[in-house]
């Protein structure tokens, strides 16, 4: 699977201080898709300059919504499959080498496993994902996925789930999958919640949604 049957989808609110070395040391992988959720900073022209397709939105929609536009496009421009790559730089680049190869091999799904969980919300939240689905780490950001899987269940996500939704809808349906452990980096910008009682709250709303909707 070349780099033009692969599509990297990051999406970008206010990252212009990262995102142009993030696309620039991830396009060898494939075709970048920056999703500039209505950034007020130089994102969009910083992702363009990088070599960037760029999806803008006008009014600032969040994480899933912006992931939800990266895959739309993906699909319109008819790649094989999906990685969703952070915009901060946190992200390992050398394990795109692994999800590429595991996604051209012709599993649906490559979930990405990060050294350990930074909230206590997220690791309630991997407890419940383990005991479920036998996932290790379902908010990590880095995820591989078929195209078939994105159009068989026909979006990414309709329930604000912190992207996790089309992963727990590929597992519960029984679609082919591997677990990959990713190196990450300390953040260089600010998180994307604006607190850490909102990112709970946000989180706990996620696993509350997953918990009573399942893989649906």
């Amino acid at each position: 699977m070349d780099k033009y049957q692969i599509a990297i989808v990051i999406p970008a609110f206010n990252e212009d201080a990262t995102i142009f070395n993030v696309v620039q040391s991830v396009k060898k992988y494939g075709a970048v898709i920056v999703v500039d959720d209505a950034s007020t900073d130089e994102t969009k022209r910083m992702a363009q300059d990088a070599g960037a397709i760029v999806v803008s939105h006008q009014k600032n929609k969040g994480y899933d919504d912006a992931l939800n536009s990266g895959f739309t496009k993906a699909d319109e421009l008819n790649y094989k499959a999906i990685i969703s790559f952070d915009a901060d730089g946190q992200h390992g680049v050398e394990s795109l080498k692994v999800f590429v190869d595991k996604l051209s091999n012709g599993l649906d799904l490559v979930l990405g496993i990060r050294p350990k969980p930074a909230r206590i919300s997220e690791r309630l939240f991997m407890y419940y994902s383990r005991y479920r689905y036998n996932w290790d780490d379902p908010l990590c950001g880095m995820k591989g996925y078929s195209m078939k899987l994105y159009r068989k269940q026909g979006y990414f996500d309709s329930r604000g789930s912190i992207g996790t939704e089309l992963a727990a809808y590929g597992l519960a349906n029984n679609a082919t999958y591997v677990q990959v452990h990713i190196d990450i980096s300390e953040r260089q910008d600010k998180p994307r919640f604006a607190s850490v009682i909102k990112s709970n709250l946000n989180i706990m709303k996620a696993l509350f949604d997953l918990v009573i909707k399942g893989g649906r």
